[in-house]
């Protein structure tokens, strides 16, 4: 399984492989970066961390959705 990165990069907002030095893609909200990160996901097997606009974590979701734990934060 893939994992993934949503976070803030200077006045964007980006979305990342782990171990990549490119962003997936690049967004101006956070907001927008979110639904970016839904398309690409659908019908891929991964886990994105989602972090705050300092970088502090916020919370990981696990795609397929079926997938992602119940007890976990996210």
């Amino acid at each position: 399984m893939d994992n993934y990165h949503l976070t803030k990069d200077g006045d964007d907002w980006k979305l990342q492989k782990e171990g990549s030095d490119r962003a997936i893609k690049r967004s101006d909200t956070k907001a927008d970066a979110m639904e970016h990160m839904k398309g690409y996901m659908d019908g891929k097997e991964g886990s994105v961390k989602i972090h705050k606009e300092d970088g502090e974590f916020q919370e990981e979701r696990t795609y397929p959705r079926s997938s992602d734990p119940r007890s976990s934060k996210g």
